[in-house]
């Protein structure tokens, strides 16, 4: 039962991705806690920044696991969020009072939980699938895309009229989450690994991939529509049915047993392979060397004003998988391309799903602002899920991981001025969509883009070193999307009070918005194009071993 365990461990993992994106749900309350409060769109940004600021403390969640187990860092993240959003709720709800800073510091303690939940799941998924880490990993974080879908499932099945349910909702339903999920991370890790095992869990992958497609699809189609909260209420149990639905699946329940049945004589990879596994990587290092010895080389041959070549080749990462401390980290320049990939991509779409109400609100359309966010979520649902491909499809397709990373950031502009264009409801939900899969993408394969790149056992930390740039970018994209906004209420044809609280009417408050976002991914696009250029020698080498070993 121990290979059945590790899938168990797997599912898990999904169910509080699912239950834990509790940062793509802003947009359906902030309209009310900047009334409640009565704030500036200044203001609010700085609650919105503050979220993503509690990612900047996520690299305690990778240093808290070094000294406690699993169950009781997901506990510490179900609490803080329990603090963070229950208190918020209060506020909402006008029960308690509390200043404005004391908000902030409760959005702050809300996002670092998220980004504890995270690293959770990426440890689990990293340690029980080193074979098929990635395809783990795009599965398990796919799930978090799903969760403004069901958490507007939940609300409506509740009491559709009430936005302020959502922040009750994220403190509490991570919390009876995480509970449940418990009893299955108990289970001990899975230490034998049989030589048939890789291929069987590309099948299984396989089968749950499809799964959560259907999952994915159900959860848009219904969140398209308007419904009764009893109607509701039947959507939700048949989405939390086609959620528990892998547990009593016969692929993950019985399959060290449909092992032992089809492959009686299946070999131990621990007590045969060893030495093959030794082999792949000495001759991975002697590749390694031999290219860095043609680097320097060729180097010299070349004349000292090609600064173009100089850039792709210097320090350039030549092995794929190497241990990378934080100090050793900062000092590679393959690291900072990423960065800024990353800062000029991902970090911008979320700041995007943060402003989305208030962008719904401005163009017209407040009565849909829960449609829109549904649409967001979902999308960047299914963008996960397609970060699998390059594993699903290299024996037809290789390229490096590095290369889809860039052809992912390649709809975010193109959904920025699309909406400089236009201001229509079909430009909007066009735009939302080619952000989310953009965006959902990025997010699933950059946690596999930072264990291949900077080391399996370091991902934990280092990949929460990189989402520091979340809320850095928070800020300065916030900041400049919140000053437009204001400007444009200095505009008399332009203002409309709507609960007491001023609110911009009209494309003229986020069109020069959108145009420097435009402009900025342009830039990301640019970085991980470099970052491609740098890496690609590290994929065709490790490519060329693994076929290889696969013809010895």
């Amino acid at each position: 039962m121990e290979q059945s365990s590790k899938w168990m461990i797997l599912i898990a993992s999904t169910w509080i991705q699912a239950f834990t994106g509790t940062n793509f749900d802003f947009s359906s309350y902030s309209s009310d806690l900047k009334s409640v409060l009565g704030i500036s769109q200044v203001q609010l940004n700085y609650l919105s920044m503050a979220s993503d600021f509690g990612k900047a403390f996520g690299w305690c969640s990778g240093v808290s696991l070094m000294y406690f187990p699993l169950w009781v860092v997901l506990l510490i993240a179900a609490f803080m969020g329990l603090v963070g959003y229950g208190l918020q709720w209060l506020v909402i709800q006008r029960i308690i009072f509390l200043p404005y800073f004391l908000v902030f510091l409760l959005c702050v303690l809300a996002g670092c939980s998220i980004c504890w939940f995270n690293t959770v799941c990426y440890v689990l998924c990293i340690k029980h699938f080193s074979a098929n880490r990635p395809i783990a990993l795009s599965l398990s974080i796919s799930f978090n895309g799903a969760s403004a879908a069901l958490y507007n499932l939940i609300a409506n099945a509740i009491n559709s009229k009430d936005d302020t349910l959502y922040l009750l909702l994220n403190g509490l339903v991570p919390l009876v989450t995480s509970i449940a999920a418990l009893p299955i991370l108990w289970q001990p890790r899975s230490q034998t690994l049989h030589a048939d095992s890789v291929h069987r869990e590309y099948l299984n992958f396989r089968c749950l991939t499809i799964l959560a497609v259907f999952t994915g699809l159900y959860l848009l189609i219904l969140n398209s529509v308007s419904y009764s909260a009893q109607t509701a209420r039947i959507l939700l149990a048949g989405a939390v049915f086609l959620l528990v639905l892998p547990v009593i699946a016969p692929g993950v329940i019985c399959t060290e047993e449909w092992s032992e049945l089809f492959h009686p004589n299946y070999i131990s990879l621990e007590d045969n392979d060893t030495d093959d596994l030794e082999m792949l990587n000495e001759l991975i290092w002697k590749e390694a060397s031999s290219m860095n010895v043609w680097t320097e080389n060729s180097d010299e041959s070349k004349e000292k004003g090609s600064w173009t070549s100089s850039f792709l080749l210097r320090d350039r990462l030549l092995l794929l998988g190497e241990e990378h401390s934080a100090s050793l980290l900062m000092c590679r320049l393959d690291f900072w391309l990423y960065y800024l990939a990353y800062f000029c991509g991902g970090t911008l779409v979320l700041v995007y799903s943060n402003n989305l109400g208030q962008i719904s609100e401005s163009l017209g359309y407040r009565s849909e602002i829960s449609f829109f966010v549904a649409l967001y979520s979902a999308c960047s649902f299914f963008g996960r899920l397609l970060s699998a491909a390059p594993d699903f499809l290299r024996n037809k397709m290789n390229y490096a991981r590095t290369a889809w990373l860039a052809f992912a950031l390649i709809p975010t502009p193109l959904a920025f001025f699309l909406l400089v264009l236009s201001g229509s409801k079909a430009a909007l939900s066009a735009a939302t969509a080619l952000v989310g899969l953009s965006s959902g993408f990025v997010f699933s394969a950059a946690v596999s883009i930072t264990s291949e790149l900077f080391g399996p056992n370091s991902a934990g930390v280092n990949h929460n070193i990189l989402i520091t740039n979340i809320p850095l970018g928070s800020l300065l994209y916030g900041l400049l999307a919140a000053i437009v906004y204001e400007a444009n209420l200095g505009k008399p044809d332009q203002v409309l009070v709507l609960d007491g609280s001023k609110v911009c009417m009209g494309r003229n408050c986020y069109i020069q918005t959108f145009m420097w976002w435009g402009c900025i991914s342009l830039l990301g696009i640019a970085s991980s194009f470099l970052l491609f250029l740098r890496t690609k020698a590290a994929y065709d080498s490790q490519e060329r071993n693994r076929n290889w070993m696969r013809l010895t």
